[in-house]
């Protein structure tokens, strides 16, 4: 183990007690003791009780069907399923509220079927949550100058690549056409990075190509502690679990791949403002 992520071992040590430590009404007493905070205190909270759980690849499913992982589990998350369980924590009231808010934000008009998961970040699920109020574009309010406006492109090429076709999607759900989205390139990341607020959700973007059906490679929270900057994400490499990296170690990791890195899309995520622009029932 690097350094480095030695460090982050020492970090996850001293997190709270995890989500998947506790039974069922531990989670109950956790998640009541949220309720007093604002929204982005909650979200820090919740997702500090990720710390240490394990990276699973798609650890959540439908509970049937061609994917029948659970559709929710604590003992294992990848870094989509980690800020989608993290969100839906965090805007819960009661335990048994979390199921139908991850599902809220996994598919699209409350169909929980495989083929209408929100399964593409710039096509899919950005699109949605920003409909419903759970995620706003804010890289060119944090890039300043700096940010620059970009797109996916999603054609014919995109959907016959083998990534596309091992989604098995029915044609009938293929998204075309062009998603948008802001970008702060890598050389100007680190100059603005101070002033990411805490909660900030990250998105690793690369060059286009046209036989990739998404530019996202990664995704976690930003924290800001100790006069430093770090992603909260769950890791595939090092300690293969939930960890607060520096944002500039993980940049530089990332940056080393061969499909080049050029910056990140920084999204603010919110609680909608009521029940209408949500879709959901809201506990009392």
């Amino acid at each position: 183990m690097s350094p480095a992520f030695a460090l982050l071992a020492a970090l996850v040590a001293s997190a709270p007690v995890r989500w998947d430590a506790l039974d069922e009404a531990g989670r109950a007493a956790a998640l009541a003791e949220l309720q007093p905070l604002p929204f982005e205190a909650r979200l820090l909270a919740a997702s500090a009780r990720f710390l240490g759980t394990p990276y699973g690849v798609s650890p959540l499913g439908e509970g049937t069907g061609f994917d029948a992982d659970p559709r929710l589990r604590w003992d294992k998350v990848d870094c989509v399923t980690f800020v989608e369980e993290s969100l839906a924590l965090a805007l819960a009231r009661r335990v048994e509220d979390v199921l139908p808010q991850l599902d809220a934000i996994r598919y699209r008009d409350g169909r929980v079927a495989y083929e209408w998961r929100n399964h593409l970040m710039e096509a899919d699920w950005l699109p949605a949550n920003s409909r419903r109020g759970y995620v706003r574009d804010v890289t060119a309010t944090l890039g300043g100058a700096d940010a620059v406006p970009a797109e996916k492109v999603l054609g014919t090429a995109a959907w016959d690549s083998p990534e596309a076709r091992a989604l098995a999607l029915p044609a009938s759900v293929h998204a075309t056409g062009r998603y948008g989205f802001g970008l702060l390139p890598l050389a100007h990341v680190a100059a603005h990075a101070g002033g990411f607020p805490s909660g900030t959700l990250l998105l690793v973007v690369r060059e286009d190509t046209p036989s990739r059906i998404t530019r996202v490679s990664h995704l976690g929270l930003i924290i800001q502690a100790g006069g430093r900057t770090y992603l909260r994400h769950a890791t595939s490499v090092g300690p293969k679990a939930v960890v607060d990296e520096e944002l500039g170690h993980f940049l530089a990791r990332q940056a080393r791949g061969s499909w080049k890195l050029l910056g990140v899309s920084l999204w603010q995520l919110r609680e909608p403002r009521g029940e209408a622009e949500a879709g959901l029932p809201r506990a009392p």
